[in-house]
C-alpha cells in the first residue's frame, strides 16, 4: 500500500509535456529546457531595458563610487573605472547571450555542448549555489526596506520591543520586516519569464522616477554639492598600491559583482523577438543608464553632505535620517514612496577591497527575476522530469529559511567576500563558453543532440569533455591565492599575489577568462572533437520562424509550415515560398539583422 501510495505520488509530481509542442520530459529535457518556440519569444528592447535594470537602476550601483573614493582615488579616476567595467560588462553580456538569441536554449542546455551532459553539472552547481545564497540576503535586505516603509507610517514600529533571543543577530522589526517582504513576493513566482514586459516596465520607471526625485530634491535643497564632489586623488604617500593598481582592482571587483549575471545571459536572451532587441536593451541600461545611476548617486550624496553635514551613500539609511532630523506627514509619504524604490545594497565584507554587488536588491519583483527565477531555470536543468522554471523558483524562494540569512549577514561576512569573489571561479567559465561557441564551433549546435545522451555528439567521454575540467582550473588556479589572502587582508602576502588577483578578469583577460580560453583552443587543436559545427537540418523542435531557419539552413518543421504566414518586419511570407539557403551551410553568427 506505501508503495503503490509512493507510486502515484512520484508520477504526480513528474512534469507533464504536450508532444504537440515538441515538449518532452525526461532526465534531460522539460518543456523549460527546449528552445523555446516562437510563441514565447516576446521580450523586446525595452523588455530587456528593464531586466537589465536590474543590475543598474538600484542602490549597489548608486553606492558604488563610494568604494573607489574612500580607497584614495578621484572623482574622475573613480568614474573611469565605472565606465570602463560598464562596457566590458555589456561587451561580455552580449557575446555569452548571443548562444540564446540565435538558437533559443538557456545557459544550463549551452554548457552541455562545452562541458558535456554530465560535467555541465559544474557551472551549474556553481550558479545554483549563488542562486540561493543571493536570493536569501535580497530577501533580507528587502525585509529591511519594508522596515523603512513600515517606521515611516508607524514610527513607534522602529522602537518596539525585541522579543528574539539574545543569541539571534536580528532585531523583532527586522525579522517582520523579511516576512512582509518575503510573503508579499511569493505570488511573483507564478509568472512565467516570457510574462514579465509589464513589471519590468512598473519596476524600471518606479525606481527611475525614485532615484531622479531623491537627486532633484536633494540638489534643490542643498543649492549646490558638498566637497566630497570635489574629491581630488588622495592615495597616502606610503601606501602599498599606486592609483594604476587601485583603478585595476577596482575594475575586477566591479566586473566580478556582475560576473554572475553575464554568465547565465543566454537564459533570458532566449526570450527575445530579435537580436537588435536584445542589443540595444542592454547597451542603453547596464553600460549608459548604470554610469548614469553611479553619477547620480554621488551627486545626491554629495548635496545631502551638506544639508545634514555627513555622507549617506545608502538610500534607507538617508531616508531614515530624513525623517529623524526633519519628520514631517508629507515627507514620510515621499519616505514611503522612495522605500518602495529603493532597495538595499548586497552586504559587504568589511575590507578596504570590497565591492556592492549589482544584482537586484528594491522590489520583491526584481529579486525574484534576478535570483529566484534564475535559480529555477538552473534547477530545471538539475531535475528536469520534476523541476520547471516556477517550481524552481519556488524551492529557491523556500530555501532563504533554510539559509538563515540574518546568520550570513551579521556572523559570517568572510563567507559573504568570498561570493563577491566569485568571479575567480566564474570568468574560466565564460572563457570556455565563448571560445568554444565562437572560434570552434563557428555558432553552429545540434540542438537534437543536446536532450538525448544515445548517440550524442556530446556525450564525449562518459558525459565529460576532458578537455574542459583541466582549462577551467588552470583559469582560477593562479587568482585563487589573491582571493584567499584578499579576503584574510593578509598583509604579509607577496604582491604578486594580490596583483593577479586584480588582473583576474582585465588588462587583456591575462588570467582566468584569457587563460582558459586560449588553453581550451590550444586543446580542441591538438585533439579535435568529432562532428565539430554540425547542426540539424531540419528544425526538430518549431523553434525558428521561417526567415530564421532560410538564414540558418534548416528545414522548417511541418507546424512551422502549417503556421501560414509569418509577419516579419512589415512583410507576410508564405512559409514554404521562404527558400532555404544552402550555399553556405550554418549561421553566420555575427549577423545582426532583425532574426
Amino acid at each position: 500500500m506505501a508503495n503503490k501510495t509512493l507510486r502515484r505520488v512520484r508520477e504526480a509530481a513528474v512534469l507533464k509535456s504536450d508532444a504537440s509542442q515538441h515538449e518532452e520530459v525526461s532526465a534531460w529535457s522539460n518543456r523549460d529546457l527546449i528552445p523555446l518556440p516562437p510563441s514565447r519569444r516576446t521580450w523586446g528592447w525595452f523588455n530587456f531595458f528593464g531586466s537589465w535594470s536590474l543590475s543598474s537602476l538600484n542602490v549597489a550601483t548608486w553606492q558604488t563610487p563610494n568604494t573607489l573614493l574612500t580607497q584614495g582615488l578621484s572623482v574622475g579616476q573613480a568614474m573611469a573605472v565605472i565606465v570602463v567595467s560598464r562596457a566590458i560588462c555589456t561587451l561580455f553580456a552580449v557575446l555569452v547571450a548571443w548562444c540564446g538569441l540565435t538558437w533559443h536554449i538557456g545557459f544550463t542546455v549551452q554548457n552541455r555542448f562545452t562541458w558535456g551532459f554530465r560535467a555541465s553539472y559544474i557551472p551549474l552547481l556553481q550558479r545554483i549555489l549563488l542562486n540561493f545564497i543571493w536570493n536569501a540576503i535580497q530577501c533580507w535586505n528587502g525585509g529591511k526596506l519594508v522596515t523603512v516603509c513600515i517606521t515611516a507610517i508607524w514610527p513607534s514600529f522602529a522602537t518596539m520591543p525585541n522579543t528574539l533571543s539574545a543569541s539571534t543577530p536580528a532585531t523583532t522589526s527586522e525579522m517582520v520586516g523579511f516576512v512582509v517582504f518575503w510573503t508579499i513576493s511569493v505570488p511573483f513566482l507564478f509568472i512565467r519569464p516570457e510574462r514579465f514586459k509589464k513589471p519590468f516596465l512598473v519596476s524600471s520607471v518606479a525606481c527611475g522616477l525614485g532615484m531622479t526625485a531623491m537627486l532633484v530634491w536633494s540638489l534643490a535643497v542643498a543649492r549646490g554639492v558638498g566637497p566630497i564632489f570635489r574629491q581630488g586623488q588622495d592615495v597616502a604617500s606610503g601606501s602599498r598600491w599606486g592609483v594604476s593598481w587601485l583603478m585595476m582592482a577596482g575594475v575586477n571587483q566591479a566586473i566580478g559583482g556582475k560576473v554572475a549575471c553575464m554568465t547565465n545571459s543566454s537564459d533570458f536572451s532566449r526570450y527575445a523577438r530579435d537580436k537588435r532587441g536584445y542589443v540595444v536593451g542592454t547597451v542603453s541600461v547596464y553600460w549608459v543608464t548604470g554610469v548614469v545611476v553611479s553619477l547620480a548617486g554621488l551627486v545626491t550624496t554629495a548635496a545631502c553632505q551638506k544639508i545634514y553635514g555627513s555622507v549617506w551613500w545608502n538610500p534607507p539609511d538617508l531616508l531614515m535620517v530624513m525623517m529623524d532630523l526633519s519628520g514631517s506627514s508629507s515627507l514620510a509619504c515621499a519616505v514611503v514612496s522612495a522605500s518602495q524604490t529603493a532597495g538595499a545594497p548586497r552586504p559587504r565584507a568589511p575590507q578596504s577591497s570590497s565591492w556592492p554587488s549589482p544584482s537586484p536588491s528594491r522590489p520583491c519583483f526584481e529579486n525574484i527575476c534576478g535570483n529566484a527565477v534564475a535559480g529555477g531555470i538552473n534547477l530545471a536543468g538539475l531535475f528536469p522530469r520534476y523541476v520547471d522554471i516556477r517550481r524552481g523558483a519556488l524551492l529557491t524562494f523556500f530555501a532563504a529559511w533554510v539559509i538563515q540569512p540574518w546568520q550570513l549577514i551579521n556572523q559570517a561576512a568572510t563567507f559573504v567576500a568570498v561570493l563577491n569573489s566569485f568571479s575567480v571561479f566564474l570568468a574560466p567559465v565564460m572563457g570556455v563558453m565563448v571560445c568554444d561557441y565562437f572560434l570552434l564551433r563557428r555558432g553552429k549546435v545540434r540542438l537534437s543532440h543536446l536532450f538525448r545522451p544515445e548517440a550524442s555528439d556530446y556525450w564525449f567521454c562518459h558525459g565529460v569533455n576532458w578537455r574542459v575540467v583541466p582549462c577551467w582550473i588552470a583559469g582560477w588556479a593562479p587568482t585563487v591565492g589573491g582571493l584567499v589572502v584578499s579576503v584574510r587582508k593578509d598583509a604579509d602576502a607577496p604582491e604578486a599575489v594580490y596583483e593577479l588577483y586584480y588582473m583576474a578578469f582585465f588588462v587583456g583577460f591575462f588570467v582566468g577568462f584569457f587563460v582558459s580560453f586560449v588553453l581550451f583552443y590550444v586543446a580542441n587543436i591538438i585533439f579535435p572533437v568529432a562532428h565539430m559545427g554540425e547542426f540539424d537540418e531540419e528544425d526538430k523542435y518549431g523553434t525558428f520562424t521561417a526567415v530564421e531557419a532560410a538564414m540558418l539552413g534548416v528545414v522548417p518543421t511541418s507546424s512551422a509550415a502549417a503556421a501560414g504566414l509569418i509577419k516579419e518586419e512589415g512583410v507576410d511570407t508564405v512559409v514554404s515560398e521562404v527558400p532555404v539557403d544552402r550555399s553556405e551551410k550554418g549561421p553566420r553568427w555575427w549577423d545582426f539583422r532583425r532574426r
